[in-house]
């Protein structure tokens, strides 16, 4: 979820806010789990196949990719089209769901420029190299989101990568199973990671006073996800030179690279806990107008800095277990930590105990802490 998108929808109306929230946090979140779950099999794939000099392989498992890629798009996007229709058989209210219908279809574009950024992005690191409303917010955010595809695919199709791109072959076709089968394992570590902010979501939605329950979670998982995308990039560096290092049999030098990305990444993570904590839910008005939602998102605060604190080392051990072709482990301890222990001790505070919102986060961390 894009920060400028998300400030320009806050300040539009919290009924926008929440329904913008519903669908990234839980209809995009959940195609962009399988989406970046399929696509990470290419991380493995590719960074393997670099560093063990198999530089023509790297064309050849990219085209792979687009051909998953866009079968999964497809089958995807009519979440999109019914968003309102899933939202409320899920308990949403009515006047978010429909808002969420309109927002939902801007969204499909957004899908699609997915397969292009997710696979160029992952092919070239392996190499280590006005008032217009929610139509305005939503215009923006696809020409956020295409724009620089449009710029990679150039850079790879007109020769910036000579040894890796050979241009379109039916070698693409061949061997289509193994690249599905790393793909299956990756998505399984991925989505069931990335779908549980949606259960909590869902689960927020069903509360007392659900729109400003919604808005106020998801601006602190949004808030979170600032820090997100900084352990995403240590995700990423870690993936590459794990699977660089393995493709070379050189073990050493991977496991050296994981001490160095895993102790630098927390130390970010410090200093980002110590500045949430100080600053607190003054940060909420970066993103709405309301009082409440503003006092909501401080009385979740201390919970959001232990999460930004922790997420520092999660996400980098996961990009270890991508490079390493680990994911099926990974898949299994997100199963246990998410699913068999976060969620039902968060249902538990939240509905029986009356935590309300703040069991959102809560299990949240916790989980993560797992």
């Amino acid at each position: 979820m894009r920060l400028d998108e998300y400030t320009f929808v806050g300040h539009i109306g919290s009924t926008e806010l929440a329904a913008y929230a519903l669908v990234s946090t839980v209809l995009l979140r959940f195609a962009n789990g399988i989406l970046l779950g399929m696509v990470s099999g290419l991380e493995t794939l590719c960074g393997q196949a670099y560093g063990a000099k198999q530089y023509h392989m790297l064309g050849i498992y990219l085209q792979l990719s687009w051909l998953v890629l866009v079968v999964t798009t497809t089958l995807v996007m009519p979440m999109f089209c019914f968003a309102n229709l899933i939202l409320k058989a899920l308990g949403q209210e009515e006047c978010i769901a429909e808002m969420a219908r309109t927002i939902g279809l801007w969204f499909i574009s957004v899908i699609y420029s997915f397969i292009i950024s997710f696979s160029c992005q992952i092919f070239l690191q392996s190499q280590i190299k006005y008032k217009f409303g929610i139509t305005g917010a939503m215009v923006s955010t696809i020409l956020a989101y295409w724009i620089p595809n449009v710029g990679q695919l150039i850079f790879v199709l007109s020769g910036g990568c000579r040894e890796t791109w050979k241009g379109f072959s039916f070698l693409a076709f061949n061997d289509l199973w193994p690249i599905v089968k790393v793909s299956l394992s990756s998505g399984a570590m991925l989505c069931l990671e990335l779908w549980y902010n949606t259960i909590l979501v869902l689960l927020t939605g069903n509360l007392k006073n659900a729109e400003v329950a919604i808005d106020a979670l998801s601006i602190c998982l949004n808030i979170n996800g600032w820090e997100m995308m900084i352990s995403l990039g240590f995700l990423a560096a870690a993936s590459v030179r794990v699977a660089n290092e393995l493709g070379s049999g050189n073990s050493k030098a991977a496991k050296f690279s994981i001490i160095v990305i895993v102790l630098t990444s927390l130390v970010i993570g410090l200093v980002l806990f110590v500045f949430f904590l100080s600053f607190r839910g003054r940060l909420a008005y970066i993103f709405t107008k309301s009082q409440d939602v503003a006092n909501a998102v401080t009385h979740l605060s201390p919970l959001l800095t232990f999460s930004i604190l922790l997420n520092s080392v999660q996400p980098v051990l996961s990009g270890v277990a991508i490079g390493a072709g680990q994911q099926s482990m990974i898949a299994y301890v997100n199963i246990g930590s998410y699913y068999i222990i976060g969620i039902p001790i968060g249902v538990v505070l939240g509905y029986v105990i009356k935590q309300q919102v703040e069991v959102s986060f809560n299990h949240f961390a916790y989980s993560i802490l797992n």
